[in-house]
């Protein structure tokens, strides 16, 4: 029974390596892809506009009803529950970062990290190794989400202080109109 013994580790071993196996990512561009590839794009796009404008209704019909201070409750309380919604909705994994977050809670996926490190400002799109797909999708500042999201000193007071109870790590303002302000992740089985 003993000479049996390190062939049994070996094999455990051998299998655990492959439960945690890290998968790999390849580049791909748009214009060679697949069929398959094609539509996994497609759904990532979709998944991220219908997060968008569930995000940017939400926001801009509480703005008009309450105020800019109210915005940070949609971010900080309905974000998330949005994401979960259009996920479930889409069939994909879906959420935000950014390279100056407001919450640790959205840092990027692994295989997205090194992008917004670099700050890609183009979509990126990659092939997990099972065929699953990978997008990093630009998200540009748009004039709404400056009170929030701009300069500092052109922040109200009222939202300054806002911001600061609710995210008091928050590193995410000193953006202007037009800027690079994160991404939409998307992951397509």
């Amino acid at each position: 029974m003993r000479a049996f013994a390190p062939v049994v580790v070996v094999l455990l071993l051998l299998g655990l390596g492959a439960c945690t196996r890290q998968a790999h990512y390849t580049p791909i561009t748009v214009p060679t892809l697949d069929p398959a590839t094609e539509a996994r794009v497609q759904r990532a796009l979709a998944a991220r506009d219908a997060l968008g404008k569930a995000l940017l209704g939400e926001l801009q019909g509480v703005i008009q009803a309450r105020g800019p201070e109210a915005a940070i409750e949609v971010c900080h309380d309905r974000a998330g529950v949005l994401a979960r919604e259009v996920a479930a909705r889409e069939g994909v994994a879906i959420g935000r970062t950014s390279f100056r977050r407001r919450t640790p809670n959205n840092a990027p996926p692994a295989w997205a990290a090194a992008y917004v490190e670099m700050r890609a400002d183009d979509a990126v799109y990659l092939r997990r190794d099972d065929g699953a797909l990978a997008a990093l999708l630009p998200i540009q500042l748009q004039p709404v989400c400056v009170t929030c999201h701009g300069l500092p000193e052109e922040i109200p007071p009222t939202v300054r202080a806002a911001l600061a109870r609710t995210y008091p790590l928050d590193q995410a303002t000193g953006f202007r109109v037009g800027d690079l302000r994160g991404w939409f992740w998307v992951e397509v089985p």
